[in-house]
């Protein structure tokens, strides 16, 4: 396993939420949820920077069956662009499910789905920082794949 932060991504059309792991790569916790018109490649960039983190973990929403939809090229886009912006490496993430999962936990937590809101991108990126965590661990390689 290798050490160092990871910064984990969730894109949203209206917003997008950060999580990061701690240098050990051991556990994933919230940091903020950023708006996506107000240029938050600066911010993720200026975040990654800021925690020196090892790589920026981008969710690659797939649907069900492993197929790509207008969600998968919206965070493609992103995630591209955020490459050009940094000089660390940016890798994609199946995230499936995680903005469900993350909905449910915060429901189980006492949340209407009005509160959520606000944190559910967090959440959705936490889940995603964790999954990759936890694949890097049990197979001993980069999760996901290089955003090229």
């Amino acid at each position: 396993m290798r050490s160092g932060v990871r910064l984990g991504v969730d894109v949203g059309k209206v917003r997008v939420g950060l999580a990061a792991s701690d240098p050990h790569g051991m556990i994933a916790t919230p940091i903020a949820t950023l708006q996506r018109g107000e240029s938050p490649i600066a911010a993720i960039v200026r975040e990654a920077e800021e925690r020196d983190a090892l790589e920026i973990l981008v969710g690659l929403p797939l649907s069900l069956s492993g197929g790509s939809t207008p969600s998968t090229d919206d965070a493609v886009g992103f995630a591209r662009e955020l490459a050009a912006a940094t000089e660390r490496p940016v890798r994609l993430i199946d995230e499936r499910l995680t903005t469900v999962s993350a909905q449910s936990q915060l429901r189980q937590a006492g949340r209407s789905a009005k509160r959520q809101r606000s944190v559910v991108d967090q959440v959705a990126a936490v889940i995603l920082v964790q999954h990759a965590l936890d694949s890097e661990r049990s197979s001993g390689r980069p999760p996901g794949r290089p955003v090229d």
